[in-house]
């Protein structure tokens, strides 16, 4: 499966469709994401997307994703196009974490960390007949507590993300679309006891996705898969992902 979204991707050179992709969830054989949302046009420029997700990943020497309970993220974005081909958006968002080690599997026990985000990304789309390629460069401001909201070590963290993605309607109704991206992180934390760390890479994402809009209703259905490849060299970690989202569309 990786291969064949890293040759869609290399396809590609090197994001249309808006799916409620999935976070990352840690070090983990396998999880599950799961989003619902509301896409509202504001006018003919902006539009909001709001939504609600839960996440849950399997433990380290089982692939069951359902396993345990790995997250919780309410997310507010607001895209601006600026024309056909530019767009840009701005969004808020807060997450809670559990953090599992090998010796801590209990959900009760585990180390839960909060986190509030905001981050602006600004995305070009091409258009060659049926298929759209969009390429988006994402900044994030990434604050961290602890389940208290007291101080945790790298509570700061600046990250720079990359990703290009190609689409394609695959029916003459255009009710059904496939897309397939790749995506790269990097990052640099920060310690109030020593400063600034270093930017680093630390992972690539790849997802294929089925989308489905039914004519009859206002929403837009999504399933997919996410590879995601955490770390570098021989110390790789490769966890794939399952993900389901809805997006009630224009309800207001």
């Amino acid at each position: 499966m990786r291969l064949l979204i890293c040759a869609v991707a290399l396809i590609c050179y090197g994001s249309s469709h808006a799916q409620l992709s999935p976070p990352g969830l840690g070090e983990t054989h396998s999880a599950y994401w799961n989003a619902a949302g509301v896409r509202q046009k504001i006018n003919e420029k902006n539009t909001s997307v709001t939504y609600v997700g839960t996440g849950r990943i399997s433990g380290p020497e089982d692939e069951n994703p359902l396993n345990k309970p790995s997250i919780f993220v309410v997310n507010e974005e607001v895209y601006h196009k600026i024309n056909p081909a530019w767009q840009y958006s701005y969004a808020l968002s807060y997450r809670r974490q559990y953090h599992y080690s090998h010796l801590v599997q209990n959900p009760d026990d585990a180390e839960i960390h909060q986190e509030y985000r905001a981050y602006g990304r600004i995305s070009r789309t091409n258009t060659f007949g049926n298929f759209k390629w969009k390429n988006t460069l994402r900044q994030e401001v990434r604050r961290f507590f602890d389940a208290e909201f007291g101080n945790i070590n790298n509570s700061l963290q600046l990250r720079t993300r990359l990703k290009t993605q190609l689409s394609a309607g695959i029916d003459a109704a255009k009710t059904s679309s496939v897309s397939a991206s790749a995506e790269v992180l990097f990052s640099i934390p920060h310690d109030a006891a020593e400063n600034w760390g270093n930017y680093e890479y630390k992972e690539s994402r790849f997802c294929l996705y089925y989308t489905y809009k039914p004519k009859e209703m206002p929403i837009t259905f999504d399933l997919g898969y996410m590879n995601d490849l955490i770390g570098t060299g021989h110390d790789i970690v490769d966890a794939n992902y399952i993900a389901f989202d809805i997006i009630l569309e224009n309800p207001f």
